[in-house]
């Protein structure tokens, strides 16, 4: 039992595949007919399938297909390529920014791909292989998944790039503590998206270069339309980051002007009462000879002194521009 082996199939050329089972999997991957294998890597028993079915792997190329942390990068041998690209997880209760990789080794005749958390792009070519609209060749496949990754990218860096356009209309409202970590966790997810999707880019942009038998000038045209797509997802990534930043500082300036006004207040309330402290503190020590001590209207009189002197000191202030 190949519990390892998630999807195995061997291509007729006509956009349909039969899929395979058993030693037929073995049989067809070393046959010159266009055969895909996807498997778990996570999986005790891939490596060993792979060290036994795929002797004409470089031991550095089985390496890099069962890694555990890998970043998309393109390497050319021979007539072949290994390929490591990312899509959105968009899997049940995880991050969208938490990429999931998917490694491939692909030639002429041969597609040997691993992930080690569920890909829909691999599932969408299995439904068009067996609907009998699926790849003709490896760089027909090779197309539709890269383009089938950058689909998936589009609504989920619309949706940020709408967060943050929310962030910043709300900001004109009023600011709290609650916006400043919802553009934070904006910034962050922008900066681990553009993590893989730089790299992701230069790797797309390897393949159009390579002189590889089997990217006819139809894929060429189809990598390149993923690649203008992928530039333009960097590039967005790049304006959200700054935005990001730029709000960021806004909200800062924002609360640290709001802090400075409060500053402001409770200074002119301490620089008012300073000396109306000191003279009551000064008349009311306990000595003898305080004046109007005796007098029974001298409480009223001292009100209106205090009063006198707290209108003297708006005049001044006012007069300094500190009000």
């Amino acid at each position: 039992m190949n519990e390892h082996i998630l999807i195995s199939y061997s291509f007729d050329g006509k956009g349909g595949g039969v899929e395979l089972s058993g030693d037929d999997i073995s049989h067809q991957i070393k046959d010159e007919k266009l055969a895909w294998v996807h498997m778990d890597a996570c999986h005790p028993d891939t490596k060993k399938w792979l060290e036994k079915e795929a002797t004409y792997l470089d031991p550095f190329i089985i390496e890099a297909l069962i890694a555990d942390e890998t970043r998309p990068r393109m390497t050319q041998i021979g007539d072949g390529v290994l390929l490591i690209l990312r899509g959105v997880n968009l899997n049940e209760n995880a991050e969208p920014e938490d990429m999931v990789s998917i490694r491939m080794w692909i030639d002429k005749n041969r597609i040997i791909s691993l992930r080690r958390r569920k890909l829909m792009a691999a599932q969408d070519i299995k439904d068009r292989l067996n609907n009998g609209k699926g790849p003709k060749d490896s760089g027909e496949f090779l197309s539709m998944l890269i383009s089938r990754l950058s689909e998936r990218m589009q609504p989920v860096l619309t949706e940020l790039d709408t967060m943050s356009d929310d962030i910043e209309e709300k900001i004109l409202e009023g600011v709290n503590s609650s916006l400043r970590e919802a553009i934070i966790d904006v910034r962050k997810q922008a900066i681990i998206f553009r993590r893989y999707m730089a790299p992701q880019k230069d790797s797309i942009g390897q393949l159009l270069m390579a002189d590889l038998s089997w990217i006819d000038e139809s894929n060429k045209r189809h990598l390149h339309e993923s690649y203008n797509h992928i530039t333009r997802y960097v590039e967005d990534l790049d304006a959200i980051r700054e935005r990001a930043q730029i709000v960021k500082d806004e909200i800062a300036n924002i609360i640290a002007d709001r802090l400075n006004n409060n500053m402001y207040v409770l200074s002119i309330i301490a620089a008012i009462f300073l000396p109306l402290g000191f003279l009551t503190g000064l008349l009311g020590i306990n000595v003898g000879g305080i004046p109007g001590a005796e007098n029974s209207n001298a409480f009223m009189v001292f009100c209106m002194i205090l009063a006198v002197i707290v209108f003297l000191q708006i005049v001044l202030f006012k007069k300094f521009k500190w009000l």
